[in-house]
């Protein structure tokens, strides 16, 4: 049957797959009342492939890292799941077609389709590879379930994406279980956290002879020691504003901070201890003293400090730090010698939020606190630190 969309110049052709001319016509009758009630509540008429879909979806992460929602870094990771391997294991299929099959069957074409890698023997000054040299192909590893499971995160939020779009029913988005990582990052033992904590206090963060490197070092530091008490994850501490900073006191007396953290884009209310109150003063101090070198001496008289809307974390000049000192963190734990633990992973900033999990329950803390305090649920706390 040919059913013409209201309001346009197009038809939506429908296969009806029976021989029988009367049920035809009651199949075609069927069909232009459905197409009329998605005209009615926008809902698309023609249905999109998952490579359509996806490509929008990248697009919207895009737009949503120039404005400051997620890094461009992120958004790099995501369209590259897309291009990469998404893409090429839906080829044409439609997006009303995917189904949790596609889902479950995804980390054995995944694991059956890293292909090796060739590599090319490149001249000693770096220059493109000579066109006689052969070029030879590395023996051909699986993906590591790590990879294959943050890959799925973006199968599942396309999905996800698609029915917020209407382009599919709620019930479509994949619901099944994703290969476990393994390969996450390492906490640090009390041992290597006091070794750590130690060396970047004596022997690191005051050792530039310049300046402004000091400055970097030390704020790189406190930065090391607030996300190592309060388990914030990197995007909630790149979010975090001095107007989410509540300072408040126990009935003894004792300081404790709560903060109001986004992220993933949710919100929730973390507590800190005491010890975090001091370093937030110490953050505070960093930002006044590069306030003051940047201020002409005339400008000096305004009141000095972050504003309410100013980010917790900044850069010398007072604005945001996206990167949240990467690199600094790094180069403290390759001079620390802390930059890998039992496994051959390296250690990153997340490996702080990791340490903050297995010390609160090497302390006993009770699951449920800690889920609720870490935006996490019991069962991810459960999978992930069992062992301790």
């Amino acid at each position: 049957c040919r059913v013409k969309v209201p309001k346009t110049n197009r038809y939506k052709t429908i296969s009806l797959k029976t021989p029988d001319e009367r049920e035809a016509k009651n199949m075609a009758l069927r069909h232009e009342v459905a197409i009329d009630i998605k005209v009615e509540n926008q809902v698309p008429i023609f249905d999109k492939t998952f490579a359509e879909v996806a490509k929008e979806f990248s697009a919207l992460q895009k737009r949503k890292a120039t404005i400051g929602e997620i890094t461009m870094d992120r958004w790099d990771t995501v369209d590259g799941h897309i291009r990469l391997h998404l893409i090429p294991y839906m080829k044409n299929a439609q997006i009303t077609s995917v189904t949790e099959s596609h889902w479950t069957e995804y980390p054995f074409w995944r694991k059956e389709n890293n292909a090796p890698r060739k590599s090319q023997k490149k001249h000693p000054l770096h220059k493109k590879p000579k066109a006689t040299e052969e070029t030879e192909e590395e023996e051909h590893k699986p993906a590591s379930n790590g990879s294959v499971r943050h890959e799925m995160v973006t199968f599942r939020a396309i999905m996800n994406y698609a029915a917020t779009k209407n382009y599919i029913r709620e019930n479509q988005v994949p619901k099944g279980d994703m290969p476990e990582n393994k390969n996450r990052r390492e906490a640090f033992n009390p041992q290597e956290w006091k070794k750590l904590h130690t060396f970047a206090r004596e022997d690191w963060k005051d050792e530039p002879t310049k300046a402004l490197h000091v400055w970097y070092r030390n704020m790189a530091y406190v930065f090391m020691l607030i996300m190592g008490n309060t388990g914030m994850r990197n995007a909630e501490a790149r979010n975090l504003r001095w107007r989410d900073i509540d300072v408040r006191k126990t009935k003894d007396g004792r300081s404790f901070v709560v903060m109001n953290v986004r992220g993933k884009g949710k919100y929730r209310e973390l507590i800190a201890a005491s010890n975090v109150v001091e370093y937030l003063d110490r953050i505070k101090a960093l930002f006044i003293e590069a306030q003051k070198q940047r201020l002409k001496p005339s400008e000096q008289k305004q009141e000095l400090g972050p504003k309410p809307d100013d980010s917790v974390f900044t850069i010398f000049n007072g604005k945001g730090a996206i990167s949240l000192y990467d690199d600094l963190i790094r180069d403290l734990l390759i001079k620390s010698e802390l930059i890998h633990g039992s496994t051959s992973i390296p250690r990153s900033i997340y490996s702080f939020r990791h340490t903050y999990a297995t010390f609160r329950l090497m302390e006993g803390i009770d699951v449920y606190f800690l889920a609720k305090q870490m935006g996490t649920s019991v069962k991810m706390i459960e999978d992930y630190y069992g062992h301790i």
